[in-house]
């Protein structure tokens, strides 16, 4: 079953075929894959027919998050669909930089699922946080993670800071941050299944990092932060911006495979 159903994802040009194999017959058989691994799970009629299902969309590219309906971030777990980016595992840098040893107010521009919003709430309880999307549909999945997850978090629909009142100690974002020729390149599950609103950087990717740049200056405190997830890159043209808007202290810290992932710069004091 699992090697038949690895065979057919290894021919669609899956990459992990049969680790996803695995997980969409854990997924099926409301099991785990720990015990999918171990032979342990026999799925009844109906759930092999689930996990058929399962296997034919994942060979038509569609994510496996968005398959399985679920993906787990830092310490918690989101709900995702079509309507947000499935959150990737460099975007947990963002929510390790941002992290202060102090109660604080955060803002997180273009939450998407509320994927670093509720990462920080969790792994920080004193926290007061807003959260802020242009995307209507993408807030609504924020909110819905929100509630399951308990958290108290302000959610506002705003263009960038557009609509967002007061100041903050910290401010992230996980910007759109494809160039628009690179959008074709992408793989399918990208292409077809996430949104192109939440990809779109504009030609050289920074459309959005310029303008998060000019206003974010007016919504922090003094010596505040900033800190910005961006492509690989992108790292030296994302400080430059920072700096010509008056932020100091710009840093670029590097994902686990080297890459400059997340740039951050302060306020003045």
């Amino acid at each position: 079953m699992v090697e038949r159903a690895t065979q057919r994802l290894e021919e669609a040009g899956v990459d992990s075929p049969r680790l996803d194999a695995e997980l969409l017959l854990a997924a099926a058989c409301r099991s785990t894959r720990t015990k999918v691994v171990a032979d342990l799970v026999e799925p009844t009629v109906d759930q092999f027919a689930e996990f058929e299902s399962f296997v034919n969309r994942r060979t038509a590219r569609e994510p496996l998050a968005q398959i399985i309906g679920r993906k787990g971030f830092r310490n918690i777990e989101l709900a995702v669909d079509s309507r947000v980016l499935t959150p990737r595992p460099e975007t947990e840098l963002l929510v390790a930089v941002a992290k202060v040893d102090r109660p604080c107010g955060i803002l997180d521009v273009a939450t998407g699922s509320g994927a670093v919003a509720l990462a920080l709430a969790d792994e920080l309880p004193d926290a007061t946080i807003v959260a802020s999307d242009v995307s209507p549909d993408a807030l609504a999945v924020a909110r819905a993670n929100a509630e399951r997850l308990g958290a108290e978090i302000t959610f506002i629909e705003s263009d960038l800071l557009d609509r967002i009142d007061g100041v903050f100690d910290v401010i992230t974002a996980n910007l759109p941050y494809v160039t628009s020729g690179e959008l074709v390149e992408l793989e399918p599950e990208i292409t077809q299944y996430e949104p192109a609103l939440a990809l779109d950087g504009g030609a050289d990717g920074l459309d959005l990092v310029r303008r998060l740049a000019a206003q974010a200056p007016s919504r922090l405190k003094p010596g505040g932060q900033i800190a910005l997830e961006i492509g690989a890159d992108q790292a030296g043209a994302t400080a430059a911006i920072l700096e010509r808007h008056g932020f100091f202290d710009t840093e670029v810290h590097n994902d686990l495979a080297g890459h400059g992932r997340v740039v951050t710069g302060r306020t003045k004091q």
